[in-house]
């Protein structure tokens, strides 16, 4: 008997480069997602432009200009819009991505921290679970 998989809708957020594409790209990755040698190839192109360590992030980072500039420019927007309707898909859970640089976490739940912003706009909008 085949057990049906629960469908949950996430969204990540988190403090400018603090690791939202390349969690998320490990993510699809040990998830099987996309294929070792895919991950291999991504690896030694980074190492080519002096970032390895952004192997996962290209996962989602597929133009030329997100890879040089390591930023995420083309990011997923999930709507559907006719005439008569505008729908967006409601995430049920967010998971909430730390800035673990020296002194990021500290100024991300600061009085004006990004962090504590996110967090606060996710439950705001309905997101009732963060990880």
């Amino acid at each position: 008997m085949v057990k049906e998989k629960t469908h949950i809708n996430i969204v990540v957020i988190g403090h400018v480069d603090s690791g939202k594409s390349t969690t998320t790209g490990h993510w699809t990755f040990k998830l099987g997602g996309i294929d070792k040698r895919v991950i291999e190839r991504f690896e030694k192109e980074a190492a080519g432009m002096n970032k390895r360590s952004f192997k996962y992030a290209w996962v989602l980072d597929k133009l030329e200009a997100e890879r040089e500039r390591s930023i995420t420019i083309d990011i997923a927007l999930w709507k559907f819009e006719t005439t008569i309707y505008y729908c967006t898909v409601k995430a049920g859970c967010a998971v909430l991505i730390i800035d673990s640089t020296t002194g990021g976490f500290e100024a991300g739940i600061s009085k004006d921290g990004q962090t504590r912003e996110h967090a606060l706009l996710a439950f705001t909008l309905g997101v009732k679970q963060m990880i």
